[in-house]
């Protein structure tokens, strides 16, 4: 017969039986994940802000340097997810590096909702409304060109 709680008249101490599984830490698989896209995103901001020193918007301005900094990382993207996709797979760590960490580093849609309410604030509502609605529209184009272009690119030299 055997003990309570037990199937084969074993102790029921925890300690005097096989060790369990080792477990690991729920978030333990994603702490290279996350170090490369705080690093990517590290270097991204850097070129952000290189690019606002090298063409600064005067106070008032259009923010052109935002605009330029969005539609060239949107276009960066599009070719940078054709090369991944269609011509040779990257390591698992590139995907986060470069296009979460370095060009959503650089890349800066909060800039754009605060240079959006600085021209209203500047009494430049019509700008405002302008650069709100062209800066999507010119990101979202310059991705499906970047695409498109790699695509015939590549294909033009298969033949």
């Amino acid at each position: 017969m055997t003990a309570p709680g037990t199937r084969t008249g074993e102790p029921t101490d925890p300690g005097t039986g096989p060790p369990p599984p080792a477990r690991r830490g729920p978030g333990r698989d994603q702490l290279p994940v996350v170090a490369v896209v705080a690093l990517g995103g590290g270097a991204g901001a850097a070129a952000r802000y290189a690019a606002s020193l090298l063409w600064p918007v005067a106070e008032h301005g259009f923010p052109w340097t935002t605009l330029g900094v969005n539609v060239t990382g949107c276009a960066v993207i599009g070719v940078f997810m054709v090369v991944i996709t269609d011509v040779r797979a990257a390591h698992r760590l590139v995907r986060p590096f470069f296009g979460t960490g370095v060009l959503g580093g650089f890349t800066t849609f909060s800039t754009y909702a605060a240079d959006f309410q600085r021209l209203v604030d500047g009494g430049e509502a019509r700008r405002a409304l302008a650069y709100l609605a062209a800066t999507p529209l010119l990101a979202l184009a310059a991705v499906w060109l970047a695409v498109t272009a790699t695509r015939r690119v590549l294909e033009w030299r298969r033949t």
